[in-house]
């Protein structure tokens, strides 16, 4: 009878414990919920061209400085004509902001063989906030005349990058 009792007893523990590990071993399910937003396309066009104005060299090296707002500083001999900032317009999502950078490192203008450096560019703006889904910003930037630099009419071109913040 001692036998049928230990037995009765570890039956019942096998079966407690099989009740007990299987209300722990339950699965459950939850549910989440996965979202997108698709902005338009960026675009950028240039509005204005960046212009250094008619420049007369010196005996020396020097530079134009276009600021972002078209203000100049004549480091050469003469600076005439009307200097002024490059412009660009940026369409895409309303109300989005995006950064501004230089696509370009510094990059030259040339006129045949003859060429001049033009340094860092300068923006009006880091940033620019899409109102209706439209914005413009300015651009600046550095241009190196060499010493009795070759006359010409000198040309070159430069890329910026917009990128959705």
């Amino acid at each position: 009878m001692k036998f049928n009792a230990i037995k009765s007893a570890v039956a019942a523990s096998v079966v407690a414990v099989a009740l007990l590990g299987s209300a722990s071993a339950q699965a459950a399910t939850g549910t989440g919920t996965a979202t997108a937003k698709v902005l338009l396309p960026l675009t950028v066009t240039s509005s204005a061209d960046l212009d250094f104005g008619v420049i007369v060299p010196s005996a020396s090296a020097a530079t134009v400085v276009v600021s972002s707002a078209g203000g100049v500083t004549c480091g050469v001999t003469t600076c005439i004509g009307t200097p002024n900032a490059g412009a660009f317009n940026v369409t895409g999502t309303a109300g989005q902001i995006v950064t501004v950078a230089a696509g370009t490192g510094p990059f030259s203008v040339t006129s045949g063989a003859n060429s001049m450096g033009v340094g860092t560019l300068t923006f009006s703006a880091g940033t620019v906030t899409l109102t209706g889904g439209a914005g413009s910003f300015t651009v600046g930037g550095t241009l190196s005349v060499g010493a009795n630099q070759a006359e010409g009419d000198y040309t070159g071109s430069y890329s910026v990058t917009v990128n959705y913040q």
